[in-house]
């Protein structure tokens, strides 16, 4: 068969679902099935569901089959802005009540101390001396003690990711990740020509032997990897599994992106504390204080640190002169220790009330985590629940969203338990699980 005529059979598929004939959540058969329909080598419908997929029209979950997309493209990159729901389990913005007071008094005094003035100024990707000390200082934890000389900074912890694979995986490079990871990569990813390799999970983590395989079929270029609180699985690797990881990247002579963006709600030290000249650190004050105070650090390897500067400035992601006036105000005056502090508190209590909440079902959540992973009933699958969650003006996120390749995602969703008010957030989950003790048929879902 011709490409025309296997993008033909893509595009009369398409067609159906444009004008209903194929709705959301409806099953297309097995490619052999559909192989045998259409008279067609099972090689060909491969082609034919691949299409489909990079379209975004259908969905894959592994062990159930290939359904039709409840929206377009949902689930083929990263979430977009948060929608309005009334119940946000989609998006992760942690704020506690009086939180903006506590940042309104450490942030009044700025244009009478003159940091007004320097806010006012054109930032550079390394800050002022007292920001790189200051910063050094607040994110170091037991067993690790960053450099001042090491810090880099951007304006949040995406344009970090980006500035590393920049300086790290070249145009057609390949880099490995998480096979479910956070999703913004995807996108960061796909626009500077770089491939990410899935790599294979187990309870621990990233699995050593799947770096290992991935960079002997074709090499690897960088590791982009989640140790602490992974999202959107929430596990946080433990000792042994972190120096396996080391020590594998050290076989292959591959530096590591480690994010540690939500290192604060837990203790254990970076990958960078057993190889601090092969792993770049990442991390970012949007999740400790909050998202419209934003600003990246990055700690560098020394023989890394000019090549990355030269990515932040190239890039055009240097943080504001007011985000680092700001930043440089709250690490000083212990505003931003304070907000970590309570918001792993806040954290705790979330993941108790889902516990108790969502007892009846398969959960896997780290008790400081603001997230946790929920695997779902066989009845059913994770397009169909966050469309009829939905209709509780309740905002879910498929498994889909963090799968990097399209077609091997769990049947699950994550759940976000930092935006709503603790009363929502209970009434949510609540109404949640009755959801998924419901039949799936009752929200005139077909199979």
């Amino acid at each position: 068969m011709s490409q025309s005529e296997y993008l033909k059979l893509a595009d009369s598929i398409a067609a159906a679902i444009a004008d209903g004939t194929l709705k959301p959540g409806d099953r297309l058969p097995p490619q052999r099935d559909f192989a045998y329909e259409h008279k067609i080598a099972v090689s060909t419908a491969s082609r034919v569901y691949a299409e489909l997929l990079r379209r975004g029209l259908v969905v894959g979950e592994v062990g159930r089959g290939t359904f039709i997309s409840g929206t377009a493209r949902r689930g083929a990159a990263a979430p977009g802005e948060p929608r309005g729901a009334r119940i946000d389990l989609e998006f992760s913005y942690p704020i506690l009540p009086g939180q903006t007071a506590m940042i309104g008094r450490c942030l009044e005094n700025l244009q009478k101390s003159g940091g007004f003035d320097v806010a006012l100024r054109q930032a550079t990707s390394v800050g002022t001396p007292e920001m790189r000390a200051l910063s050094a200082a607040f994110l170091a934890r037991d067993g690790w003690a960053p450099s001042p000389h090491q810090m880099v900074f951007t304006g949040n912890g995406r344009q970090c990711i980006a500035a590393a694979l920049t300086t790290l995986v070249p145009t057609g490079g390949r880099c490995g990740v998480e096979a479910l990871t956070y999703p913004f990569i995807k996108g960061i990813a796909s626009r500077l020509g770089i491939s990410l390799v899935p790599l294979a999970l187990d309870k621990k983590g990233l699995r050593p032997d799947a770096v290992e395989k991935a960079h002997r079929e074709a090499r690897l270029s960088a590791l982009y990897v989640q140790p602490n609180v992974q999202n959107p699985l929430g596990m946080t690797m433990p000792p042994a599994r972190r120096a396996e990881i080391v020590r594998m990247a050290e076989k292959l002579d591959l530096p590591v992106i480690e994010d540690s963006v939500y290192s604060f709600l837990d203790d254990a030290a970076p990958l960078a504390a057993l190889a601090p000249d092969r792993c770049i650190t990442i991390d970012s004050l949007s999740k400790r204080t909050s998202p419209g105070l934003a600003i990246g650090f990055l700690v560098a390897p020394p023989a890394l640190r000019e090549s990355i500067m030269a990515s932040v400035r190239s890039g055009g992601w240097t943080a504001s002169g007011f985000a680092f006036a700001a930043a440089e105000r709250m690490i000083a005056e212990g505003v931003a220790s304070e907000l970590s502090r309570l918001k792993r508190i806040d954290a705790g209590k979330r993941q108790k009330l889902a516990a108790r909440l969502l007892s009846n079902f398969e959960i896997q959540a780290n008790p400081n985590a603001y997230h946790l992973w929920l695997t779902l009933p066989p009845h059913w699958r994770s397009q169909n629940l966050v469309s009829a969650a939905a209709r509780r003006d309740i905002a879910l996120t498929p498994s889909t969203t963090f799968a990097v390749t399209p077609g091997h995602a769990p049947n699950a969703v994550r759940l976000a338990l930092a935006s709503p008010p603790i009363d929502q957030l209970e009434a949510g989950l609540g109404a949640l699980a009755a959801i998924l003790n419901a039949p799936a048929e009752d929200f005139h879902f077909t199979e």
